[in-house]
């Protein structure tokens, strides 16, 4: 049962980040280091086009994070609300991502996507997204660094 036609995809704005912060809560799989008011933020006003945003009858269905930083194209983030799953709002937040790198002269989409996640493994594969296991993630949490006056540095 698809509802594509009163699905309605838009780029977030700063007043969006609270409700997109409680939808992650249910709607997400896994917490990011940036999942608070202020990460979010940071994204919104350096890419105000990155986060997308599926609405059906005013209500949030979906979003993923479409990052492209003049290189390449991640994809984060990609999440639908329970009750919407299996109605194509995935695809179609896909399909607007894709566009938009394009549009900006990407080549590849990279998608972060947890391994236990056979969900997502099965919507990213529809979407036409394949593992590349030669790859592996390698992270470094990032502190704030203090200059040798003990003032954080500005």
């Amino acid at each position: 049962m698809e509802r594509m036609n009163d699905l309605r995809i838009r780029a977030a704005r700063p007043a969006d980040l609270d409700a997109v912060l409680a939808f992650w809560k249910v709607a997400a799989e896994g917490t990011s280091i940036s999942d608070d008011r202020d990460g979010v933020a940071r994204l919104v006003a350096r890419d105000p086009d990155a986060l997308l945003l599926a609405e059906r009858d005013g209500a949030l269905a979906g979003t993923v994070i479409a990052g492209f930083d003049g290189w390449r194209c991640h994809l984060y983030r990609l999440a639908v609300h329970p009750d919407h799953r299996r109605q194509g709002v995935g695809g179609a937040l896909l399909a607007a991502a894709e566009e938009r790198f394009v549009r900006l002269g990407g080549r590849r989409g990279d998608a972060m996507v947890l391994d236990g996640n056979a969900l997502a493994h099965h919507a990213w594969r529809a979407a036409g997204y394949a593992p590349e296991p030669q790859w592996s993630r390698w992270v470094k949490p990032l502190e704030e660094r203090q200059p040798a006056d003990g003032l954080p540095e500005s």
